[in-house]
């Protein structure tokens, strides 16, 4: 959830403060909101999360914390406790440093030249994420919107994937082939595609690294990672970084060209064949496409399905 680095007014009648203070937090203060909740400073280098959307599970504490003992450059989220009140669970958690890098693109345009301190900033999450193994605990994780762990019955990541897009498209995939042309022939291509794509290894995937998911500090170097869930798993560290060009300016007026441009940067900076980072582009879409609506009134399913109409898989010509 995106955690805004100034403190935010209560709302008069919020009981939360007052239900902190009776378990030894009395200077608890609101310090943000987002789809998932509320979080409050409790001090101490402490944070409590007021869960509105889906709760994390036991699950999720474990991968917190097998991603927590690396020596990372950066801070990750670790829940030290879970409580539930009145129905609402209530996780209790490091409180991470920084603010966040820099405004969501649906709130704030993106300049058409990237920041040298971004992409280093980014260069070097993406390297600290590849550099913490994939765990039996990332492998049971669902991807939001699935109805099952990602490495179910697969022991490869690029096949576990590819079951994933077919049940995906499955879903609401006509919604789709609405605004996709040649839809069923790119999704065909994909699945061909990833299916035949190289063992690599397997590391832990954040899979949602938009800015405000990365703090930074005075200096722009990344402090903090956090909102690990949405599509965390285990798996190619190449899907990260397709992903992260994907999402990095989803809505800006330069949203093609920055994405272009981080895709050919992290293919030369991090060794990864375009040609893969292509085909993980058409799988986040094909992936995604329906989780906050269906139709073209809905931000981010208009990005899907311009995302594969500009990606190669979808617009060569059928043979």
């Amino acid at each position: 959830m995106e955690i805004s680095p100034k403190a935010e007014a209560a709302p008069a009648a919020d009981p939360w403060p007052g239900y902190f203070g009776d378990r030894g937090h009395p200077g608890a203060s609101r310090i943000g909101a987002g789809v998932e909740g509320v979080v409050y400073r409790l001090g101490d280098g402490k944070v409590a999360k007021v869960w509105t959307g889906r709760p994390p599970t036991e699950l999720t504490r474990q991968v917190y914390a097998d991603i927590a003992r690396h020596r990372l450059p950066f801070a990750t989220p670790e829940i030290f406790e879970v409580q539930e009140h009145e129905g609402i669970v209530v996780t209790y958690e490091r409180e991470l440093p920084g603010v966040p890098m820099r405004r969501d693109s649906a709130h704030a345009d993106y300049e058409r030249t990237l920041p040298v301190h971004h992409r280093n900033a980014l260069l070097a999450v993406l390297r600290g994420l590849a550099s913490v193994p994939g765990t039996d605990a990332m492998r049971q994780l669902t991807v939001q919107g699935d109805d099952r762990p990602l490495w179910q019955d697969h022991d490869r990541f690029q096949d576990a994937l590819a079951a994933l897009v077919v049940r995906a498209a499955a879903r609401h995939g006509a919604a789709l082939a609405g605004q996709v042309p040649n839809f069923g022939a790119g999704v065909e291509r994909t699945l061909n595609a990833l299916r035949s794509l190289p063992d690599a290894p397997v590391t832990a995937i954040h899979g949602d690294l938009v800015p405000p998911n990365i703090h930074t500090d005075a200096a722009s170097r990344p402090v903090a990672v956090l909102d690990f869930g949405f599509y965390t798993t285990a798996g190619d560290p190449a899907f990260e970084a397709a992903v992260t060009a994907a999402v990095w300016d989803m809505y800006g007026p330069y949203a093609e060209e920055n994405t272009a441009e981080l895709t050919r940067f992290f293919a030369q900076e991090l060794g990864y064949a375009p040609a893969a980072l292509t085909v993980y582009q058409a799988v986040y879409a094909l992936t995604t496409y329906d989780l906050f609506g269906m139709d073209d009134n809905d931000g981010h399913f208009r990005w899907c399905a311009e995302q594969l109409r500009r990606n190669t898989l979808f617009s060569a010509q059928v043979s």
